[in-house]
């Protein structure tokens, strides 16, 4: 922690892709179609089974009752809880649709449910979807099985409904127990529900419990989050999802009602996360890259001592490489070699599913120096180390020629004490961790031929 100076803080303080896909999902284009889609589909279906990468699934249910401020996420406020059994029909069909090209009863190791407000959503709808679910997929015994939930939504009934049906992880959305934060980003929940909430998740059984926190709200300052800091070492969750706010009103609609003279400048935000990084070590908690932390037991730290951390759309993972199917509006897919997107507005979507059509809008179809450019980045967000020979054998280079430039690159990140270069490969220092994503930008093809990186949150 010595090393993590405010300089090299303040350095990297400049946006950057998360890098849970490579390329980005900002590289996507409208020329990817639903049939190429069919086609990644149908090739894992009649491909050999042994080399079928194993199934994760990801459903999207956009819904919300009330707007948080700082959301950037694909959403639709309403308080109209009738309007979600149409789009319950319309992602069975979805997943009807993709069980006829991929095959009937798949094996699925890793199921999350994110929104929106996947608990906005009634048990009876919960237990419907995970039904047609099961109907056309194999939800495996021991898999990762996860829901995010606004404790705002739920109780003690509710939460052991969602044990009933299957999930076994659960995320909790609380961004900061200040309420004075609460009440500047329209999320007003208090502490004690939240404590409630997870004691009571912990006496049914659930396998893992997540906190989200974010740093940078408006109202927010380092005392303030001091305080949340030290709720949460007693809250004592399994993992702790630590974001900072990305600031861009131009593209976030509901972020304009966020004043900016309320939000805490760049040396506030820069010391919150120092803070931070101190508070939850002192907890207890391992760093597990970015922004995840976890407990030493926690299967995300085991996978983390153990070399065996993946990364996908949901973040850091314990599953292997997996196809990923997304479902529902806006939902992003990973499908052999390739990337897709459904659309983004439910009027798109239920007009393809209408017309007996995936709702396929854009994607990419990955070139071989995507896969390489993927292969490098991922050893160094999820390993924090690189092989010069592993890369050569499986994509047929020689490594420092290919990569010369590069490597020009991460000698300057040498002398700050942040990876270490030899003969044989990369390695992330301990201090470098903190900054993977920096490190990964290097090597990403598409940053380097286009500097406007507004687009990305801050890479700490």
């Amino acid at each position: 922690m010595s090393a993590i100076t405010t300089d090299l803080l303040t350095r990297f303080d400049v946006p950057g892709p998360r890098y849970t896909s490579y390329p980005t999902a900002d590289r996507f284009v409208e020329a990817f179609t639903a049939e190429q889609y069919v086609q990644a589909l149908e090739q894992r279906r009649d491909g050999p089974a042994a080399l079928a990468r194993p199934l994760s699934l990801y459903v999207h249910i956009p819904f919300c009752q009330s707007l948080c401020y700082y959301c950037a996420c694909n959403k639709i406020i309403t308080r109209h809880h009738e309007r979600s059994a149409p789009y319950l029909r319309y992602l069975s069909r979805e997943i009807e649709l993709h069980a006829r090209h991929l095959g009937e009863g798949q094996a699925v190791s890793q199921l999350h449910l994110g929104g929106g407000t996947p608990t906005f959503f009634s048990d009876a709808e919960l237990a419907e979807l995970m039904g047609v679910l099961r109907r056309h997929f194999s939800l495996v015994p021991g898999g990762e099985y996860s829901i995010e939930v606004d404790p705002r939504t739920v109780n003690a009934e509710r939460l052991q409904a969602l044990a009933q049906l299957g999930f076994n992880r659960l995320s909790f959305g609380v961004q900061d127990f200040d309420p004075q934060v609460q009440k500047a980003v329209h999320r007003v929940q208090p502490a004690e529900q939240v404590f409630a909430l997870v004691e009571e998740a912990r006496r049914i059984g659930f396998e893992s419990i997540n906190v989200d926190l974010i740093y940078g709200l408006p109202r927010q300052t380092p005392e303030s989050f001091d305080r949340t800091l030290a709720q949460m070492a007693q809250l004592r969750p399994d993992r702790v999802a630590l974001y900072a706010y990305a600031h861009l009103p131009e593209r976030f609609k509901p972020q304009r009602r966020i004043l900016s003279a309320d939000l805490p400048g760049a040396a506030n935000k820069v010391t919150m996360l120092a803070r931070s990084l101190a508070a939850l070590k002192d907890a207890g908690y391992v760093y597990v890259g970015m922004d995840h932390f976890a407990l030493p037991d926690d299967a995300l730290a085991v996978a983390k001592r153990q070399g065996r951390l993946h990364r996908n759309f949901q973040g850091y993972s314990t599953q292997p490489d997996c196809d990923l199917i997304g479902l529902g509006v806006s939902a992003i897919g990973n499908v052999g070699a390739s990337y897709s997107q459904n659309a983004k507005t439910l009027q798109e979507y239920e007009d393809a599913l209408d017309q007996g059509q995936l709702p396929i809008v854009r994607g990419l179809a990955v070139t071989r120096d995507d896969l390489l450019r993927r292969a490098v980045i991922m050893a160094l967000m999820c390993q924090g180390a690189l092989s010069y020979e592993s890369i050569e054998l499986a994509h047929l280079i020689d490594f420092k020629t290919y990569f010369a430039k590069e490597l020009v690159a991460l000698a300057v990140m040498q002398e700050q004490g942040l990876v270490t270069l030899n003969d044989a490969g990369i390695q992330v220092t301990d201090t470098g961790w903190f900054f993977v994503r920096g490190v990964a930008m290097v090597f990403d093809k598409y940053l380097q031929a286009d500097q406007a990186r507004a687009r990305f949150s801050k890479i700490i």
